[in-house]
């Protein structure tokens, strides 16, 4: 029995053996089955991440732009000028005859009416001067009646031939010579009643005073000229004239019956009305400009004469203007231009003709039709015919 029992037990050993050999083979040809397939998935994924690299470097070679539509402007355009503030009426009062001011009966910032009076003036020696004029007018009125009454006598004797004619005509001309000194005598008195009425100063029109430049007692000189000073200074304050030179670039738009507004410091965010009542219809050849008128309602007196103003005025547009943001300009050799992409999405360079620079805008009067896509911002290596993306952007 030992013996057949020790000749099985190899025979059993022998399956046992093959089994795990068989076991290592089959691990083996499954960890070789993994690593061909982690590999092949490494490589696959390889070659992605190249092909997306590739794709990534293509679309990083073409550039991204920002596009904007030029503006177009509206069809006024406010015309802003420095002005100055005047009176309507000013005039400075002087005196016509010479004396003393006796009194004075307004002071600067009175408002007076037409015809009031302003100030009395002591004439003595006018008064004299009428006196005395008048006495002489009625002695050469006596003078002039006893010559008529001569005169009718000669011609009754001449009429009966007792005298010749030659002294009838003679009393005759004696006559016509006392009426002739008779009418010199009444326009002196006359002349004098009206320097004599001068001596009354009264408001030529009704406004307000600005200026006195003499007190009581101060010897008064007839006349404007040399060191005579004036009286008084008297000013219209409604309306206000308000007088500005209109540059010759925009003369043409400004006309008669335009409306426009006046703004001054003093009275920030209010606008005073105003119409063009008149222009010089002339250029200044020394200034380029044309001189205009606009007159401004000042019923309230808020505007003063004498002060600086802003004029503003809504000039007319005939023609369709366009603006582009500052930073879409190129400046090449060839003169300032954009860059405009095309429906290809190539960019095309357009050279520009530009106008007034209004700060982050720029006017341009030609160049462009007003449908194009504007870059913002352009490199400068942006050359014509380059392809790009296009993003919409508010150009600022």
């Amino acid at each position: 029995m030992s013996e057949t029992t020790e000749h099985k037990l190899p025979e059993t050993s022998i399956p046992a053996q093959s089994l795990q050999s068989s076991r290592r083979t089959q691990i083996a040809a499954i960890a070789i089955l993994v690593l061909l397939i982690a590999g092949g998935f490494s490589v696959r994924r390889r070659f992605f991440e190249k092909k997306a690299l590739a794709q990534e470097t293509e679309q990083l070679a073409v550039p991204t732009v920002v596009v904007v539509q030029p503006s177009a402007q509206p069809t006024q355009e406010e015309l802003t000028l420095p002005a100055q503030l005047q009176a309507y009426v000013e005039s400075s009062i002087y005196s016509r005859t010479n004396g003393y001011l006796l009194h004075w009966y307004k002071d600067i910032g009175s408002r007076v009416k037409k015809g009031e009076l302003l100030a009395e003036i002591d004439t003595p020696e006018v008064d004299q001067e009428l006196s005395q004029a008048r006495a002489t007018r009625q002695q050469i009125a006596a003078q002039t009646e006893l010559a008529k009454t001569s005169a009718q006598r000669w011609t009754d004797l001449r009429n009966a031939g007792t005298i010749s004619q030659q002294d009838a005509d003679q009393q005759i001309n004696l006559y016509a010579q006392a009426q002739a000194n008779l009418a010199a005598a009444e326009a002196n008195v006359r002349r004098l009643e009206q320097l004599e009425s001068f001596k009354r100063i009264y408001a030529p029109f009704s406004g307000v005073i600005t200026r006195r430049n003499v007190d009581v007692g101060a010897l008064i000189t007839a006349g404007s000229a040399g060191q005579t000073k004036e009286l008084f200074d008297l000013a219209q304050f409604d309306p206000l004239r308000v007088y500005v030179n209109v540059p010759q670039s925009d003369a043409a738009l400004v006309r008669r019956g335009m409306h426009a507004y006046v703004e001054v410091r003093e009275a920030p965010g209010q606008k005073f009305s105003g119409v063009v009542v008149r222009t010089a219809d002339a250029i200044d050849p020394a200034t380029r400009t044309m001189l205009t008128e606009v007159d401004v309602p000042n019923h309230d007196g808020r505007l003063m004469p004498g002060a600086y103003a802003q004029l503003h005025f809504a000039v007319p547009i005939h023609t369709t203007r366009l603006s582009v943001p500052v930073n879409a300009l190129l400046f090449r050799p060839e003169g300032p231009s954009v860059a405009v992409v095309g429906a290809d999405q190539k960019v095309r360079l357009k050279t520009l003709v530009l106008g007034r620079d209004f700060g982050n805008t720029v006017e341009v009067l030609s160049g462009l039709t007003g449908g194009e896509k504007i870059v913002v911002n352009p490199a400068d290596s942006l050359e014509d015919g380059q392809q790009v993306r296009v993003k919409t952007g508010n150009g600022i």
